[in-house]
């Protein structure tokens, strides 16, 4: 059983590690008592860290992603295991950025995981079927308008998917804001978090 009464799991960027988004779990603690905080490594490497799926030739071809996540799954349900949430899906959450939010998207879209909530931050979802037996986990899209790695129209067309399907979502275009997570757009995520997990 769980100790804690909620799970965060950071998924971070291509090249950087899991320890890069620790600053905001020191942040967001004082707000989310009683919440547990992790930042596993993504399982590739890369030259400057790590990687969740290869980004040679196309980084947004799909079948790149769907080759991810077998390994992806294994990584966070041994994560999800070993804190105590095996039996307790609804009170994880997924807070990805860049490559990490594409695969915490991804593995919401398609069903594989019934999260307690999702954040995003520059984010995208590939050209998919959508399943809907994942919609019970509201999806906090968050991109800077400025964004020039991953244009801020990705955000608006997942969250047009998403809903579609059937997802709550909301969607969040920071103005002035290039592909980072900006401390309004952290405060943004901790208000959704602290709003949805039960």
């Amino acid at each position: 059983m769980a100790s804690h009464d909620h799970l965060v799991i950071f998924l971070h960027g291509i090249g950087a590690s899991g320890a890069q988004l620790m600053p905001l779990a020191s942040s967001w603690r004082p707000k989310l008592p009683n919440t547990r905080f992790v930042a596993p490594e993504a399982p590739m490497h890369h030259r400057y860290g790590h990687q969740w799926f290869s980004t040679e030739g196309n980084p947004l071809d799909a079948a790149r992603i769907r080759t991810a996540r077998e390994a992806f799954d294994v990584l966070i349900s041994d994560v999800v295991r070993r804190e105590g949430f095996a039996e307790a899906h609804d009170r994880v959450a997924f807070v990805g950025v860049s490559q990490g939010a594409i695969v915490a998207l991804d593995a919401v879209a398609s069903g594989r995981w019934h999260a307690g909530a999702l954040v995003a931050f520059s984010g995208l979802l590939p050209p998919q079927p959508i399943s809907p037996s994942g919609k019970s986990t509201p999806i906090l899209l968050v991109h800077g308008e400025n964004d020039t790695i991953i244009p801020p129209i990705a955000s608006r067309l997942a969250a047009a998917q998403l809903g579609t399907a059937g997802f709550k979502v909301e969607l969040d275009v920071e103005r002035g804001t290039g592909h980072t997570i900006s401390s309004a757009g952290a405060q943004k995520a901790l208000s959704f978090l602290k709003k949805n997990l039960p």
